[in-house]
């Protein structure tokens, strides 16, 4: 049986090696590609004889996915599975496995690190001091005391909810499945975004959530209020939230994914509205996540063959 591992995962190809030959059956031929390609010919090519692909963010396409005849099983380094041509992969018979919590404590961090940023003007900060500048037109605001709306209360969804009430924050939140969660009030979408201070998104993406924030959504916010997307790039209409932002209709946002994947071109209208912080899609991005979804790729893979599929999309 064999496997191809398209695209490099993040961690040391030795490192990377290693972990496979211990947690993969020994009958397994393993295929690294250290370089990363979008052509389709040339994934197919690499693909052709794989049993078993692992891929990150790499788009894998429905072209891609039927030009590879002998694969059965693709194990995604990814939480998000709307790189890859899902329907092609159901008529061909190939299970996909995702590796949900990798990043959980990662894109929370992030979150939070983007978010006081925001609060405390902190590029503007670095900015003042190194050019003999003081405090003046800097004063920031603390997180305790205020309403903080979490969309989307899946892992990473609680866990920023969690931090929140550590910073002293009333947390309201709206999600398909609502938990009972201590501390954690359930609304409706549009009195979250009313309500709320701060607005830290967390869903998939999917029909039901492409757009979920647009230029309805974003009138019924604070003028005062910030948002953050940490999720995928085409839950919010951006030209509609850069309209907010330029017209101080919101107060700030914290960008760390788009519609596509970096690099993002500087005529972007994120990149050039006011009182944005971005990033560009490092949320998921630690040494610790990255070792953490290599080890749950390959157990995905394990648990396939031994016939106990797990984290099937």
């Amino acid at each position: 049986m064999k496997l191809v591992i398209i695209e490099p995962l993040g961690v040391e190809k030795e490192r990377l090696l290693s972990m496979a030959a211990e947690q993969l059956p020994k009958e397994i031929e393993v295929v690294y590609y250290d370089t990363r390609v979008t052509d389709t010919k040339a994934l197919i090519e690499r693909g052709k004889d794989a049993n078993i692909i692992a891929v990150s963010n790499l788009p894998l396409n429905a072209e891609v996915i039927d030009g590879c005849k002998n694969l059965k099983m693709l194990s995604v380094a990814f939480t998000g599975i709307d790189h890859i041509a899902m329907d092609a992969c159901r008529k061909n018979g190939v299970l996909v496995s995702n590796c949900a919590g990798y990043s959980t404590a990662a894109v929370a961090d992030l979150v939070f690190g983007m978010l006081i940023s925001l609060y405390r003007n902190i590029p503007a900060c670095d900015e003042a001091v190194r050019r003999e500048g003081t405090k003046d037109g800097l004063i920031g605001f603390e997180l305790e005391g205020k309403k903080f709306g979490v969309i989307g209360t899946g892992a990473i969804g609680l866990r920023v909810a969690a931090i929140a009430q550590a910073f002293g924050c009333e947390v309201l939140a709206y999600s398909r499945t609502e938990k009972d969660i201590p501390g954690i009030t359930y609304t409706d979408l549009d009195s979250l975004l009313s309500q709320c201070d701060i607005v830290s998104l967390h869903t998939p993406l999917n029909d039901s959530t492409r757009g979920l924030i647009g230029r309805e959504q974003l009138a019924l916010m604070k003028r005062s209020a910030v948002l953050i997307n940490t999720s995928r790039g085409p839950v919010v209409d951006s030209e509609a939230l850069a309209e907010a932002l330029n017209e101080e209709r919101i107060a700030g946002a914290a960008i760390d994914v788009f519609e596509t994947e970096p690099p993002i071109r500087k005529e972007h209208p994120l990149l050039n509205a006011k009182h944005v912080i971005a990033t560009p899609h490092v949320a998921f991005a630690t040494k610790e996540a990255l070792i953490k979804r290599a080890a749950i790729v390959f157990d995905n893979i394990t648990a396939w063959i031994d016939g106990k599929p797990q984290n099937v999309m």
